[in-house]
């Protein structure tokens, strides 16, 4: 099993910075990656951002140049960075990973940009 524990989130105004941190616990030996999915209302749940063990990133195209994901160095955190927020941006954020072929979430924790 695994618990994946968020942090961070909030109300901010469009512009705007917020982070969020992910830590996963457990019993796990290694992830092979963590990541962020966000889900708006009335939309699916979509990958964000997502970092493997090596280090290497990749985000949705939305949020490319504005978001950075960053963590692991062989610990189970990950923390995204939000930059230049808009109010697109709106929706729960959940921290995802795999282990053993399963999937594990968050509880998810609420942004909300302003316009």
């Amino acid at each position: 099993q695994v618990q994946l524990v968020e942090s961070g989130g909030g109300l901010v105004q469009a512009g705007g910075s917020l982070g969020l941190s992910c830590a996963a616990s457990g019993t796990i030996d290694s992830l092979n990656f963590m990541g962020w999915y966000r889900q708006a209302p009335g939309k699916q749940r979509e990958l964000v951002a997502r970092i493997y063990t090596g280090g290497l990133t990749n985000y949705a195209d939305s949020v490319k140049g504005r978001f950075t994901i960053s963590g692991r160095n062989g610990k189970n955190t990950v923390y995204l960075q939000m930059n230049s927020l808009k109010p697109e941006d709106t929706g729960v954020y959940y921290c995802h990973t795999q282990h053993r072929n399963n999937n594990y979430w968050g509880q998810g924790t609420q942004v909300t940009v302003s316009s």
